[in-house]
């Protein structure tokens, strides 16, 4: 009986004892999505990370008696998640519950957290902005570059320590690379551009000049008709002129005519009259 107490308070003991903490990585970061959880982000080097570890680990031996899971991410082996949570500070501690995020701001010891979790506290925090949402297409882009980042120290920090490069000759290396690349990427934007939209082919100037032409003989037609107007107005004004001409000289023979007429009318006159007055001298 005794013995059987013994190992009943053993098993109680290490039960509450037991580490019961998840390592998330890049490779199982979804399993947050489901279930409820309590997630820190730390990193080995961070002084406030080394004093919260022993309360963390202590805190996950009560996984199972709060029903939750308990998780710890190592930045430094998965930077793409500090970026995909958008951690700006260490250690940075999440509640996380069926896929919805609320960042714990609370006291870091193992009652306030057990309090936490046993009264719902975290229903009073408001969730984050679905924009930045861990799973959504913005942050997923945020995570690539965060690892971008730790590719390149990586890569620093082999050249520097390895192999005895000066920090400024990294520096000019990581500056041609990047216009180099630049350069490439802009050529093939241009040319995906020109696939997609390729540009309009200009008009030849043959045409143009074409179109030149035939302004400038509409031009001259237009001349033209001035020209034959003029023309035509100035033969009907001469016709006119011709027309009043004649009549003038029509008019100035009447007038000859009639004066001839009347001078032979005269003679007529001076000879009826002669006659008349010759008996009178015979008289």
């Amino acid at each position: 009986m005794k013995i059987f107490a013994l190992l009943s308070l053993f098993w109680l003991i290490n039960g509450l004892t037991e580490a019961k903490l998840e390592q998330i990585t890049e490779d199982n970061w979804q399993n947050v999505l489901q279930g409820e959880w309590m997630l820190e982000f730390f990193a080995p080097w961070c002084p406030a990370c080394r004093s919260l570890g022993p309360t963390w680990q202590e805190f996950s031996g009560w996984s199972n008696d709060l029903e939750i899971r308990i998780a710890q991410v190592d930045v430094t082996v998965s930077p793409g998640l500090s970026g995909r949570f958008m951690v700006t500070a260490l250690p940075t501690i999440f509640h996380v519950k069926d896929g919805v995020f609320r960042q714990y701001r609370g006291a870091r010891d193992k009652d306030s957290f057990i309090t936490f979790i046993e009264e719902k506290k975290w229903e009073n925090i408001e969730a984050i902005s679905d924009w930045k949402s861990p799973d959504s297409i913005q942050m997923t882009m945020v995570a690539h570059f965060f690892k971008l980042s730790m590719v390149l120290r990586n890569i620093h920090t082999t050249l520097t320590e390895e192999y005895q490069l000066p920090s400024w000759a990294s520096y000019v290396a990581f500056a041609l690379v990047t216009i180099a690349l630049g350069g490439l990427l802009g050529l093939l934007l241009v040319c995906c551009i020109d696939c997609v939209y390729p540009p309009r082919r200009e008009l030849t100037p043959q045409p143009a000049q074409r179109e030149d032409k035939k302004d400038s003989d509409v031009e001259e037609e237009d001349d033209m008709d001035d020209i034959d107007e003029s023309a035509e107005h100035s033969q009907d004004e001469g016709s006119q002129d011709e027309g009043d001409r004649s009549q003038e000289e029509e008019g100035s023979q009447g007038e000859e005519e009639g004066s001839q007429e009347e001078e032979e009318d005269r003679p007529q006159e001076t000879q009826s009259k002669s006659r008349r007055r010759k008996p009178r001298k015979a008289d």
